[in-house]
């Protein structure tokens, strides 16, 4: 056949058209299933997951330590497990930044974070989080999917596979990287795993095409490039009749339907020329500093106004330099990477509540694991991993403002009251949604796979409006 649909041949049009398409079918599009039965009412439509990857440290954040200060250089006794495997004994590296007081509930915070402090009585913290692993790659995996190994679906899989997708113009679940890169393990962290291609997670940049691929090819109008994506689609249909459901061609066909949806809608989703002067600045916008976050964080606003249910932004690329891995110079890394993201979350949280956003969107922050009170190395002020104890925080979607669950030693290794597993954080978000998270199940190779595991966990209820 040397023509396609009358005026394109049809290995030309495969290669100009399908090679972008179709690597956006694979690459985390709408859900057409449409949403579960819900539990019970949601309290939360939306999940904005600010993720610190890296491994932001505790003590020097929200986990005030008073007791620690004139202990710096000192000799400890203290169990540890990180990087450098197990030891018995450190020396202690103290906070390095003062904490004070903020809000009516009192909450310390260091001044590694002024803006979000002003924030803390629309926030519940979390000090007494664990990890099962202190290595980044299966940190970061177990954190965004419940297991230490690849294959499962990531979290925002799962919501995307709750919820389904009200805009249908948009993917359903978005992911934004830093400026530097991404994480470790890389597309992994946003994998759908063993559940249909179409739940897995799209990277949706701030600046430039939003998203890879999606232009029209060669200058093709909007109409004939409808056309034939219909034709395209009902002879993939006729594959996926003989094929017994294939995911991945089911998913590639609904990726035609929206990416030509999405060609219109992704790029006014990302224009921030309608955005007030005073809104830029509020995320930070009109400094350098703060700006490329910033844009992350108001298009995530914008997102969730337009439907979309799980944005996740990463701050922190691939290299110990680019991201929260303090190994070396604490002081450094921090002030660099709370400087660029504290104004921006502060502003985010602000611009939700005062649209009346924050009370149905669930903003979760934090990173893989913390870090040790003590020094990695005999010199300087690096902490090494720790997944014995750190800290996150929620805000919105009907979580409490202004409370603390959990804590760790007075020295901050190892979460001693109310310790918390990664699952726990996960059955909240999942419960916040109207899901029971040991009910919420894909059914896979025999099994009702759940994403707090066949074990199951409760939601932290301390936390619950």
């Amino acid at each position: 056949m040397k023509d396609f649909c009358g005026n394109t041949r049809r290995r030309e049009f495969l290669t100009t058209v399908g090679g972008g398409f179709t690597s956006l079918a694979l690459s985390g599009l709408m859900a057409r299933e449409g949403k579960r039965e819900a539990d019970h009412p949601a309290k939360a439509k939306s999940v904005i997951f600010l993720f610190m990857y890296g491994g932001p440290s505790h003590i020097d954040t929200f986990d005030y330590k008073p007791g620690m200060k004139g202990m710096d250089g000192k000799t400890v006794q203290v169990k540890t497990f990180g990087r450098g495997g197990k030891k018995n004994e450190g020396r202690i590296v103290e906070p390095k930044w003062n904490f004070k007081q903020y809000g009516q509930c009192g909450k310390w915070v260091s001044d590694l974070f002024p803006h979000l402090g002003e924030c803390v009585d629309d926030m519940a913290f979390l000090h007494s989080l664990t990890a099962e692993s202190p290595i980044h790659g299966s940190a970061m995996l177990k954190m965004n999917s419940g297991s230490l190994v690849s294959g499962k679906p990531s979290l925002g899989s799962w919501v995307n596979f709750g919820l389904g997708n009200i805009n249908e113009n948009l993917p359903g679940y978005v992911v934004m990287l830093d400026k530097t890169g991404g994480p470790i393990s890389g597309a992994k962290n946003w994998s759908s795993g063993f559940m249909p291609a179409n739940y897995q997670g799209t990277v949706l940049r701030s600046k430039g095409d939003p998203i890879l691929d999606l232009q029209h090819a060669r200058g093709m109008g909007r109409d004939e490039q409808y056309r034939i994506i219909q034709s395209l689609n009902q002879l993939n249909g006729g594959h996926l009749s003989q094929r017994h459901g294939d995911s991945n061609l089911q998913a590639r066909i609904e990726s035609y339907e929206l990416a030509f949806k999405m060609q219109a809608a992704a790029p006014e989703a990302i224009d921030l020329d309608k955005e007030s002067e005073a809104t830029k600045k509020l995320y930070g916008i009109d400094q350098e500093r703060t700006e490329d976050f910033g844009k992350k964080c108001l298009l995530a606003r914008r997102l969730v106004e337009r439907g979309v249910p799980f944005i996740q932004i990463y701050s922190g690329g691939a290299h110990n330099d680019d991201n929260w891995d303090a190994h070396g110079d604490l002081e450094k890394n921090h002030n660099y990477h709370a400087g660029n993201t504290d104004k921006p979350i502060a502003g985010l949280l602000k611009d939700l509540k005062q649209r009346g956003l924050l009370e149905d969107t669930l903003v979760v922050w934090g990173g893989e694991f913390g870090r040790q009170p003590t020094a990695e190395y005999a010199k300087g002020t690096g902490r090494d991993h720790n997944s014995a104890g750190f800290t996150m925080w929620m805000a919105g979607g009907g979580i409490k403002g202004g409370v603390s669950v959990g804590q760790t030693d007075e020295l901050g290794s190892a979460a001693v009251e109310r310790p918390l597993e990664v699952k726990h954080l996960h059955a909240t978000i999942l419960h916040q949604l109207g899901f029971d998270p040991n009910e919420l199940h894909f059914h896979h190779a025999g099994l009702n796979e759940k994403l707090v595991g066949v074990e199951g966990a409760d939601p932290i209820k301390e936390i619950i409006a």
